[in-house]
């Protein structure tokens, strides 16, 4: 389903926002006080204007609530950031979804009118420290505190095994989601799928559970 995204904030960040957004086939409306960095987007989005996302005026003149979500994607100033996430909110922004630079900044977000806070760095600081940890480990998404999904290359002692024999869910609380092989996932997993060689596993779990049964 097509949304329409107002998309403030066109550093780097915000540009490979926008990027990922077009090649979804969603409407972008990007803006940045930047004559250049709006021009760097124009491939990439529906509607870009510059101007200065902390004037009310500014950012009526938008039609905030039409949007289905707003991302702030500001990274070089915090005041501006949380400015703007504050007057989305008071002029009837759906969902505001803003950036944070430090854990501070990501409380004061969150009591300023941020629905959700996204944290580039220390996101991609935990998965760089877990997927780079181990040499069983070829990716890693957290799905909240204490659960993830993990991309594992599959024990030795469990190839030729189906599904069921090895029995996962039962004695480590995991599950099996997924067979990989050359950038292709097999979803079709039961209880008598047989665990090929040359191939990954994707898992899920408890962040406990996985370290246990892997022994990462």
């Amino acid at each position: 389903m097509m949304k329409s995204v107002l998309l403030i904030g066109l550093g780097r960040f915000g540009r490979h926002i926008a990027m990922k957004l077009e090649e979804l086939h969603h409407q972008v409306m990007a803006v940045d006080r930047e004559e250049q960095r709006v021009n760097a987007v124009l491939p990439y989005v529906t509607n870009a204007q510059i101007g200065d996302s902390t004037d009310e005026e500014f950012l009526e003149s938008l039609g905030i609530g039409n949007f289905d979500f707003c991302i702030v994607a500001i990274g070089d100033n915090f005041q501006s950031s949380l400015e703007t996430t504050s007057l989305l909110k008071e002029l009837g922004a759906k969902l505001v979804i803003s950036r944070a630079a430090r854990d501070v900044h990501a409380k004061f977000l969150l009591r300023n009118g941020a629905d959700e806070v996204v944290y580039p760095e220390k996101q991609l600081a935990v998965w760089t420290a877990i997927r780079y940890s181990s040499d069983h480990i070829l990716d890693y998404i957290e799905l909240d505190e204490n659960h993830a999904i993990f991309e594992l290359m599959i024990p030795k002692e469990w190839v030729g095994k189906t599904v069921g024999q090895l029995d996962i869910r039962n004695i480590h609380r995991i599950n099996i989601m997924a067979l990989k092989h050359d950038g292709v996932m097999d979803l079709n997993i039961g209880a008598d799928t047989r665990i090929p060689p040359d191939h990954t596993m994707l898992v899920l779990g408890s962040m406990e559970d996985i370290q246990k049964c892997f022994h990462i």
